[in-house]
């Protein structure tokens, strides 16, 4: 067990409250396998953000692939369609991971959501990839979420 896994389980049992996992659909990732997404805080499901608040994305995920540089790309689809959804910052190995990736490690990718205030109340879906060297999908994530006031 590493020690972050180590400090989440001594603060459950300590019993603070411990949100669970997102809930996310993989929409094509080629050269990773996601096993746990977290966004805090998201006590609820979908995930309310706030208007003007920042959140914490967390995705755990092992490469398939060797990549010296990797990349997010973030969306909100709404009716289907992707809007651009700016993140401060874009460049994976300057947000948990340590560069370069390397075949069968895992990684815990860690960055910022930020919900601006002129954004509508509405509910979609995040669309988040992380790209490597090559501009292919190292892991492509979906997840519900409502931007609320």
């Amino acid at each position: 067990m590493d020690v972050r896994t180590g400090l989440v389980v001594l603060l459950c049992l300590m019993g603070f409250t411990c949100a669970d996992p997102v809930k996310f659909k993989d929409c094509g990732s080629t050269s990773a396998s996601v096993s746990l997404v977290d966004i805090t805080p998201c006590p609820t499901q979908p995930c309310q953000l706030k208007r003007g608040g920042s959140y914490s994305v967390n995705v755990t995920f092992s490469s398939g692939v060797k990549s010296d540089t990797s990349t997010a790309v973030v969306h909100g689809v709404i009716a289907g369609v992707p809007v651009p959804f700016p993140i401060p910052n874009e460049d994976g190995c300057k947000s948990g991971i340590q560069c370069p990736i390397q075949p069968q490690q895992l990684y815990h990718y860690v960055n910022t959501l930020p919900v601006k205030t002129e954004y509508p109340a509405i509910k979609l879906v995040v669309k988040w990839e992380l790209r490597d060297d090559n501009k292919k999908d190292l892991f492509c994530i979906e997840f519900p979420v409502q931007i609320v006031s």
